[in-house]
């Protein structure tokens, strides 16, 4: 594990006034306002002149009547997540954290992404796009247990394990609440990782492990239960595959300044990449400044490395691709 290395950012250049984006509507809102306001007091702290704006309606006449320098995207789930506002940003000419239009609609949708993935030679898990008229019975005869996915949510909203035709059906009713397009996706059983990519870096995998069916919204949130081994404990031969599989996955959809990639590894030693999220979350039971504290980065240092660019993550990782 290297050392904390804060004294090369001692000294920072003014990085003017920074918008936190934070909140909106999306089903993600309320792990968007942890984070948001997390980030908003790290900056703070470091005496960076901050605000945060609630992406709500008056969003556009916000931006517009600030001064302001960067936002800080701290939107989860659809709406800044998905390209709307990237779009909307480089439409207004203010510079923004994370990826650009294409990279974000693209990782916002996991079929899209699977495909992408797919056509590279990146192992995923075979999936199907499910609707009301579904072969739900050959379905689990061809992929056996699914987990079933709103295409375009994250934390695990709308997510659900199935084992028989009945309980795909009534998955599927479920995750319809959420979103038009459900897929169905292979279920692999075995460890479940994590891994950041920051400004091209990848940073220490983290294992999940949890006593709750999956790692869903209760155990990534509220759960104090959940275990999570950082860096994860795999051999040399494996951290340097699965970094290999999570920097390809995140240049593949042409993702920007940062992203965590989530991954299964099953019985037999295979690593399947699930899904890349380009706003991860930056809460107290966060998992990118979990891989960073065991790179010797506290919170306040990330948040200006995610801020600021490539440089300062080479000056704070000393290259490391992993450790």
């Amino acid at each position: 594990m290297t050392q904390n290395k804060s004294n090369q950012m001692a000294v920072k250049p003014s990085e003017g006034r920074i918008a936190v984006l934070l909140g909106g509507n999306s089903a993600e809102r309320s792990i968007s306002l942890l984070s948001g306001n997390a980030v908003l007091n790290a900056l703070l702290r470091q005496g960076i002149e901050a605000f945060a704006i609630d992406a709500d309606k008056h969003l556009v006449q916000r931006l517009q009547n600030e001064q302001i320098d960067k936002v800080f995207n701290m939107l989860h789930g659809r709406g800044g997540e998905d390209g709307q506002l990237q779009g909307l940003l480089e439409l207004m000419q203010i510079p923004y954290t994370g990826s650009g239009v294409l990279a974000s609609a693209l990782s916002m949708d996991k079929i899209k992404t699977k495909l992408i993935w797919q056509s590279l030679g990146l192992p995923t898990p075979r999936s199907a796009l499910l609707a009301f008229d579904s072969d739900w019975h050959g379905l689990i005869a061809e992929l056996g247990e699914v987990v079933v996915k709103p295409a375009h949510e994250g934390s695990s909203i709308g997510m659900s394990m199935v084992r028989t035709a009945k309980q795909l059906r009534q998955a599927y009713e479920k995750a319809s609440t959420y979103d038009a397009e459900i897929m169905a996706e292979q279920r692999i059983f075995g460890a479940e990782f994590t891994v950041p990519v920051i400004h091209g870096r990848v940073f220490p995998a983290i294992e999940l492990r949890t006593h709750h069916e999956f790692y869903d919204f209760d155990a990534k949130y509220i759960a104090n239960d959940t275990q999570y081994l950082c860096p994860a404990p795999l051999s040399a031969e494996k951290s340097a595959e699965l970094a290999e599989i999570c920097l390809k996955a995140f240049n593949a959809v042409g993702a920007r300044d940062w992203a965590r990639i989530d991954v299964m590894q099953d019985k037999a030693g295979n690593f399947w990449l699930l899904e890349i999220n380009t706003v991860p979350g930056m809460t107290d039971h966060s998992l990118v400044p979990m891989s960073a504290a065991a790179l010797g980065i506290n919170f306040d240092e990330l948040v200006l490395l995610i801020l600021k660019g490539s440089s300062d993550a080479q000056d704070l990782t000393g290259g490391a691709e992993n450790s």
